[in-house]
């Protein structure tokens, strides 16, 4: 073999070995600074991040009626609810912000038919203060079902559907919430018949021989239900005893507008909504309960609609 091709061959050798070198030394020090980040992190987290047990209270009414919560039994149902909502954090931050908004509009209405103050949490429970739609179709504020809706004597049809009316299905709701204190005189029974039916509570107060709601054996939904509520209606109260940091400003305000009334049919809402200087889509926030583009509204009905006031909703502000 010739000198020439000797240091040919010698050389990339080297070369070989130095790279392998530095790429193992480079690996060490890799090792080393993951090493040292890990355990930074694991120190930082044992110092800064602790997840708390919570204290749920031992003395608590819901309507006026005191809660059994000396039996464990109750009480772990309730302190369950309190870890559940609390922990719950995105949720429980949206149920103050929503809260702010719609308690001013349905406290005074539960308020005129009677209704105690605490049902202002059964709505919170069922939908979030939001116009949702269950899988049973349970809809808006208060999750009614189309034919209880229409017995409260809320309007259903395909352009009008007033559970997505907030002032009315509460009128709606507090009807319903004082045929059932006639017939169960218990606002926890009141609570439960309104989540699983007063079909279902008359026949498990039958079968279980007792008419308060603590005794009964119920389903796992309609168990837990009242002491949700019970554990909203805390948290909500108390927020500085769970960690919750809710600024005024961070709450969502309540809307502010002024009441058109509509006597005769619309063509297309989105015409109309431009005659008021705003679009079709805040109409529609605004008033939910309107289901099409259109009313026909063939008998000459008023319809009360509310226009927003603001000038932030209105067309180019």
């Amino acid at each position: 073999m010739s000198l020439k091709s000797e240091k040919s061959t010698v050389l990339p050798k080297i070369l070989v070995i130095t790279l392998a070198f530095f790429g193992a030394s480079q690996l060490f020090i890799s090792s080393i600074s993951s090493d040292e980040e890990e355990k930074t992190y694991a120190k930082q987290f044992n110092e800064e991040y602790n997840i708390f047990s919570l204290s749920a209270p031992v003395d608590i009414t819901f309507c006026g009626e005191k809660v059994p919560t000396k039996e464990p039994e109750i009480f772990e149902r309730l302190d369950r609810e309190i870890h559940s909502n609390t922990y719950f954090h995105s949720n429980t931050i949206l149920y103050f912000k929503r809260a702010n908004r719609w308690f001013p509009v349905i406290e005074p209405i539960l308020k005129a038919n009677n209704i105690p103050d605490d049902f202002k949490y059964l709505a919170l429970v069922e939908s979030g203060l939001q116009n949702v739609v269950s899988p049973m179709g349970a809809t808006g504020y208060w999750q009614f079902l189309e034919g209880t809706a229409k017995e409260y004597g809320l309007e259903v049809n395909d352009e009008i559907d007033e559970r997505y009316h907030v002032e009315k299905a509460t009128e709606a709701a507090c009807k319903y919430l004082n045929d059932s204190y006639e017939k169960y005189n218990d606002w926890a029974l009141v609570a439960a018949s309104y989540n699983v039916g007063k079909g279902r509570i008359d026949s498990e107060l039958e079968r279980q021989q007792t008419n308060n709601y603590y005794d009964l054996l119920l389903n796992e939904e309609t168990k837990r239900y009242v002491f949700r509520i019970l554990a909203v209606k805390h948290i909500l109260t108390h927020p500085e005893q769970y960690g919750f940091n809710i600024r005024k400003k961070d709450l969502y305000a309540p809307l502010e507008y002024k009441t058109v009334v509509l006597d005769s049919s619309v063509t297309n809402f989105a015409d109309f909504a431009k005659s008021h200087n705003i679009s079709y889509k805040i109409l529609k926030h605004f008033n939910p309960w309107l289901r099409q583009a259109y009313l026909k509204n063939p008998r000459n009905k008023n319809y009360e609609l509310k226009i927003p006031t603001q000038s932030e909703y209105f067309l180019n502000s």
